[in-house]
């Protein structure tokens, strides 16, 4: 991911962050407790966001997202511990957290399957999942046009694709859906998951 990116990440995201987004982070996040592991940390939108954690091990692996991120971490109530890590090689032992959360990360992990793999391994027995994740559309001819925009979506957006079908891979990995909603018709997903193994 380039520096470029990281740089105005933040500023073309700022339109839907502070209108509807800011309020599903913070919904959601009151759910994260114990010990937190998000994924994909990016610039710390969600850092100011926790408010029940006991601690967040924040995992990024770009550096200059971590390094727009140290901003936003000083803003955080809850402590926050940025490691520059990703999310398919996890550095932490089996049953660690007690939550994990993604928040439109999983569009751009390069192996989904061993990142999820990697989650059920860390996060404890009937320990919670939390996501905000754009997915692909349930609508025919919406879902063909992200298929036919994502190779060009992903050059220009640092590898971000368009039609994941996310919340099928957690469940196929047999993550049980506890909660689910969906924002802009079916464009965005919000779940909390258990973790049964």
């Amino acid at each position: 991911m380039s520096s470029t990116f990281a740089k105005w990440y933040d500023f073309f995201m700022s339109p839907l962050e502070q209108s509807k987004f800011r309020r599903i982070r913070k919904e959601l996040l009151s759910n994260a407790k114990g010990k937190v592991l998000e994924l994909g940390s990016g610039t710390g939108v969600n850092f100011p966001l926790y408010t029940n954690a006991d601690k967040v091990f924040a995992i990024e692996p770009n550096q200059h997202m971590i390094d727009q991120s140290k901003s936003k971490c000083k803003l955080a109530t809850v402590p926050i511990e940025m490691i520059n890590a990703s999310a398919e090689s996890l550095p932490f032992e089996d049953n660690s957290f007690d939550t994990v959360v993604a928040t439109l990360v999983f569009c751009t992990i390069p192996n989904v399957d061993k990142a999820i793999n990697e989650i059920k391994r860390v996060c404890k027995p009937n320990g919670k999942i939390l996501l905000f994740e754009h997915v692909k559309m349930e609508n025919t001819v919406l879902s063909v046009m992200q298929e036919r925009f994502t190779p060009l979506w992903k050059k220009v957006c640092d590898g971000c694709c368009l039609d994941r079908e996310t919340l099928k891979a957690f469940t196929t990995h047999g993550l049980e859906i506890v909660k689910f909603n969906q924002f802009y018709k079916d464009l965005f997903i919000v779940a909390e998951l258990k973790n049964k193994s």
